[in-house]
């Protein structure tokens, strides 16, 4: 079994430092009530033929989040075994909210995790 790199939100910095790319693995109507700005959409099923569009950082790393950590954790696996430097984040979009971190919606209405 593959050991899938976490990250706690404590150990996220603010703002995020150049060479951080985000993927947000969640369904469309997850996404569209609120993530993070400048994240890539990517649903978890869609990986495997969307692996093209995940952002190339060089030297940098993928920040992979979900609403709690489950779905983030199986593509961080994934996308480990790809070969990209790729973390999980603890407690997903939930603990970023928590936090008091920025966000977006789609929805037009103020954004939150869904």
């Amino acid at each position: 079994m593959i050991e899938i790199p976490t990250v706690a939100m404590t150990g996220v910095p603010d703002p995020l430092p150049e060479g951080v790319a985000i993927l947000d693995v969640r369904e469309p109507t997850e996404w569209e009530h609120g993530h993070i700005e400048g994240a890539t959409h990517i649903p978890l099923m869609d990986l495997p033929q969307r692996l093209a569009d995940i952002p190339d950082v060089p030297g940098g790393q993928v920040l992979v989040v979900c609403r709690i950590g489950g779905r983030s954790a199986q593509a961080t696996g994934y996308l480990v075994q790809q070969g990209i430097d790729a973390v999980n984040l603890d407690g997903g979009m939930l603990e970023w909210e928590a936090a008091g971190r920025a966000m977006v919606s789609e929805t037009g209405a103020p954004p939150q995790v869904v």
